[in-house]
């Protein structure tokens, strides 16, 4: 029952005995009460510290292979059915830290494992064909689709496919600007994506010191995984008018020159452009220099096939670079010192003819880098105003 405002209130002598102490205080923890409770918040801040991890990124924190061993564990120890964390923890005698959830969190993120039900977790058949394979193929196979799998590594490792990796300046800013990793953890990024690259067989050191990430789809890998998500993902929110070419810079004797018309006008049209070239069946007499001169200065963007360093090519470059017109480097992996000197440190697509599928993966990843560079010209760009 609410009281009336005319309720008898506390006397004064009440509330002076409550002053002086008739109400004793709260009584202060002891030292090893103390020092119980500042290890607990001491634990809770460092579980919570690898929980916000993973929950401010999207990115596994750690290389394929080191979330293998709880998946595995529940394999060997429970028959791979499904159950808690800490009994997973436990099967791969592991001490219950947050630590561990992180490398749960991981291992989620690969495919490695799934969530049957809330708070379970169950081994995947990724898992098995990793550490039980029934054929040679089976363990390269599913480490390439846990890269697949992981947010973020698998779109670094789409837009530098078949390239090589840029220096660690270019490298950041890209990881910075274009996929939200943030600046501090960089290079633990770097590090997790390498090394998971490196156990799947996705990067071949080159003997430059440089890296190149290798393309080892199928077509339909190519085109349902990885070419046809991406160039949606790229074309979203971009405008393109009618009037926008990719102006080509290449040799226009067989075999390149065959490209033109069975790789690079596809993929140019893929990407919504005109695809556009120099030579007397486009643009019929006149001064060739002249017309040259109009498709660089005109496109929105250009590419250049390097394979035998064509003499005209590498003019056309030269222009197209002092224009600060974006380009897209070209060229074939057995011919890759044909890419001059000077522009080793800028991307390039490299192709490999001895992949039978080379000519599809060429064309996918063509069309993608079109999109984005109309996305960040300055990409393509080789002096940026």
């Amino acid at each position: 029952m609410a009281k009336s405002d005319n309720a008898e209130q506390p006397s004064e002598a009440f509330l002076r005995e409550s002053a002086v102490g008739a109400i004793p205080p709260a009584k202060k923890p002891t030292r090893k009460k103390a020092t119980r409770k500042k290890k607990k918040t001491a634990r809770k801040k460092a579980a919570a510290g690898s929980g916000t991890w993973g929950a401010r990124v999207k990115y596994p924190k750690d290389p394929v292979l080191d979330c293998l061993r709880i998946p595995q564990a529940i394999i060997d120890q429970n028959a791979g059915e499904s159950c808690t964390d800490r009994e997973g923890a436990a099967y791969a005698k592991i001490g219950w830290t947050g630590e561990v959830s992180v490398k749960i969190s991981s291992a989620l993120k690969y495919g490695l494992l799934e969530r049957p039900s809330p708070g379970q977790i169950k081994p995947t058949d990724l898992t098995r064909k990793i550490v039980r394979p029934q054929d040679p193929k089976d363990k390269l196979n599913a480490l390439r689709q846990a890269v697949m799998n992981a947010p973020v590594i698998s779109d670094v490792y789409t837009k530098y496919r078949s390239e090589n990796l840029p220096d660690t300046e270019f490298l950041v800013n890209t990881l910075v600007d274009s996929f939200n990793v943030p600046r501090e953890q960089v290079a633990e990024f770097i590090k997790v994506f390498t090394e998971t690259l490196k156990e799947a067989e996705l990067l071949e050191e080159l003997s430059s010191g440089k890296f190149r990430v290798l393309d080892v789809s199928s077509p339909a890998d190519t085109t349902t995984q990885v070419g046809e998500e991406q160039i949606k993902k790229l074309s979203k929110g971009l405008t393109v008018s009618a009037d926008d070419a990719c102006f080509v810079m290449m040799p226009f004797v067989n075999p390149i020159g065959a490209y033109y018309n069975s790789i690079y006008k596809p993929a140019i049209e893929k990407a919504k452009l005109k695809a556009d070239r120099a030579d007397a069946d486009l643009y019929g007499t006149g001064k060739i220099i002249d017309q040259i001169w109009k498709g660089i200065t005109s496109a929105r963007v250009l590419l250049a096939e390097l394979t035998n360093r064509n003499a005209n090519v590498l003019y056309e470059l030269g222009l197209a670079h002092a224009l600060h017109k974006p380009v897209i480097l070209v060229c074939s992996k057995a011919n890759e010192e044909d890419v001059p000197f000077d522009l080793r440190h800028v991307r390039v697509i490299y192709y490999d003819k001895d992949d039978p599928f080379w000519g599809t993966k060429l064309l996918e990843k063509v069309a993608e880098n079109i999109l984005s560079v109309m996305q960040d010209p300055k990409d393509a760009v080789l002096f940026p105003k």
